[in-house]
């Protein structure tokens, strides 16, 4: 295996490492004042912010935009797998960085769905402006009232009605969806009932203005909402889309999801190694600044524990991440859905437990919002739930392992032959 980053790979790193230097890292408490200012001066914390659409035209003039999309001539900047992961670690150390290089979740995984799967004029409509950087989108699968890690438990109804499809249905924790700029919605649902039941699911593009989409309520994480970002609840009452909307057609919409749940899979994987590299700092800095009973923090035995183990689970976490990024590049998602699976499970228990450390480390201050560290932690924690919780990752692991070693019994053609 080569890990080796390209040329190009490695001249992005440097660009980009200035730009979070010059433009987003002293801009982390003028974002966060900026979305409270909009609350309390014009009524509406769902705005966008200044900060990120005036750093957009920035970061695309240097030529770092849309690196995530490998393979699209429409987006010709896109990088590898593996030429991506150190870019997207950087990326990930600021929870709302990635929008300023039109790298961010959801918009990502909905990008790459509409030009894998999507018609010139699915394409046309709403992946260009999404490239561009002009819209948001929504990715709307979990749902309420089923346990939806068992997508086949999706209740969501896509009915054909002439040259319609009619969508009734309840989705929540709709990333992005409290955004003004979502205008897209990829919809997870089913068309048949009684299709064998990894083909009664389909996906389908819903314009987020569309007559009987109603979004009920945000919904905060640990009491974050992640404004103007959020995640909502969302109603769908007779919405009527046209037919040329479904993605390939009627019944493959598990065959989509998983081809848009690798690449997502890896990218958040990818953003949480930085962010617990971050956290990695955090912790390393305070201990090393703070005085307790006579000494530095940092010369207590306990903390060097936890510093070596949290180096060493940072790099076992990268060089996994690492591997299945190079084996999406060369053998493809199919053939990389362990090492996805696993790193889906590491990364993200791996960044809790160093961001946990990280807070302890800052004592009071940990918990307080004079730190990024409590934010970071709460959107973290979500991620050993979102795009598949530990469990179902860890069961297709087992699976995957317990087949190497299945016995198959020898048919008769492949018995020995011997002399009677």
């Amino acid at each position: 295996m080569d890990f080796e980053y390209s040329d190009r790979c490695k001249q992005l790193q440097e660009k980009l490492l200035k730009f979070m230097d010059e433009h987003v890292y002293p801009n982390e408490k003028a974002y966060k004042e900026e979305i409270d200012r909009n609350g309390l001066e014009k009524g509406n914390r769902w705005l966008a912010t200044r900060i990120i659409e005036d750093l957009k035209p920035k970061a695309r003039a240097q030529g770092l935009w849309n690196l995530f999309l490998p393979k699209s001539a429409r987006a010709p900047e896109g990088l590898s797998n593996l030429d991506y992961a150190p870019l997207c670690e950087i990326m990930g150390r600021v929870p709302w960085a990635p929008e300023v290089f039109n790298c961010s979740a959801p918009d990502t995984g909905n990008m790459e769905t509409i030009e894998r799967y999507g018609t010139e004029e699915h394409k046309k409509q709403w992946l260009e402006p999404l490239l561009r950087g002009e819209i948001r989108s929504a990715f709307a699968m979990t749902e309420p009232a089923v346990a939806s890690s068992d997508a086949t438990n999706i209740q969501t109804r896509i009915e054909r009605d002439g040259d319609d499809y009619v969508i009734n249905g309840r989705k929540w924790w709709i990333s992005g969806a409290g955004d003004p700029r979502c205008k897209i919605f990829i919809l997870m649902g089913k068309t048949d009932p009684d299709a064998p039941r990894h083909s009664q699911q389909s996906m389908i593009l819903v314009p987020t203005d569309t007559q009987g989409v109603t979004i009920k309520r945000p919904l905060p994480v640990f009491g974050y909402d992640d404004a103007p970002h959020g995640h909502c609840e969302i109603l769908f009452e007779n919405v009527r889309v046209p037919a040329s909307n479904i993605l390939l057609g009627e019944g493959r919409g598990f065959e989509i999801a998983q081809g848009r749940l690798g690449p997502g899979r890896i990218h958040h994987c990818m953003r949480a190694i930085g962010v617990a590299e971050r956290g990695l700092e955090y912790m390393c800095k305070r201990l090393n600044e703070r005085i307790a009973f006579g000494k530095r923090i940092s010369e207590q035995s306990i903390w060097h524990e936890r510093i070596a183990e949290a180096r060493i689970m940072i790099d076992t976490a990268r060089l996994l991440t690492l591997k299945a990024a190079y084996m999406m590049d060369t053998v493809g998602n199919k053939h990389a859905k362990a090492e996805i699976a696993m790193i889906k499970v590491l990364a993200p228990n791996v960044t809790q437990q160093v961001l946990d450390w990280a807070i302890q480390a800052h004592g009071a201050g940990g918990v307080s919002e004079d730190f990024p560290l409590a934010y970071q932690w709460a959107g973290n924690r979500t991620l050993r739930i979102a795009d598949g919780p530990d469990e179902v990752h860890r069961n297709a692991i087992a699976k995957l392992e317990l087949a190497k070693h299945m016995h198959v019994p020898a048919t008769e053609q492949e018995l020995p032959i011997t002399r009677s």
